[in-house]
């Protein structure tokens, strides 16, 4: 019986993943599917479409409007981030990018009172705050002297 059981699976799994185009993993295919979807109605001619409400802070949901601050720094800061490198760019990008994270942290701890939320907002704030200081130690390696 466990013969046929084992046969009768390896079968379906044959079936299910033949149906998807390539062979492939029909989850995966979905999530790829599901995120070209989202990627292609946010980005329109290159620009990233904004929220129907931005700009307008009476039309935002008070959730919303209680991180507008953060988010609209941390958007400036890292556009204003740059390096002579790909390496330092990235560095100093992402500092900002973790910033950030912290700020809207920041912002969870001092308004939620979900304690799960306070959790994770704690944690982010810890693992964010660890790691911009391993990217501030960051030195870029020198080439080698031939």
């Amino acid at each position: 019986m466990r013969l046929v059981s084992s046969a009768l699976a390896v079968g379906l799994l044959t079936l299910t993943l033949s149906a998807c185009e390539g062979g492939g993993d029909p989850v995966n295919q979905a999530l790829r599917d599901a995120s070209a979807e989202n990627h292609a109605a946010t980005v329109q001619e290159g620009v990233v479409s904004a929220p129907a409400h931005a700009g307008d802070n009476h039309a935002a949901p008070a959730g919303d409007q209680a991180f507008a601050a953060s988010e609209a720094a941390m958007h400036t800061s890292m556009a204003a981030a740059s390096g002579a490198t790909v390496d330092e760019a990235y560095i100093a990008k992402m500092i900002e990018h973790h910033r950030g994270a912290v700020a809207m942290a920041d912002v969870a701890l001092a308004q939620s009172r979900d304690p799960e939320i306070r959790r994770m907002a704690q944690t982010v704030k810890d693992a964010q705050t660890r790691e911009i200081a391993e990217m501030r130690a960051w030195r870029p390696s020198t080439p080698p002297t031939p």
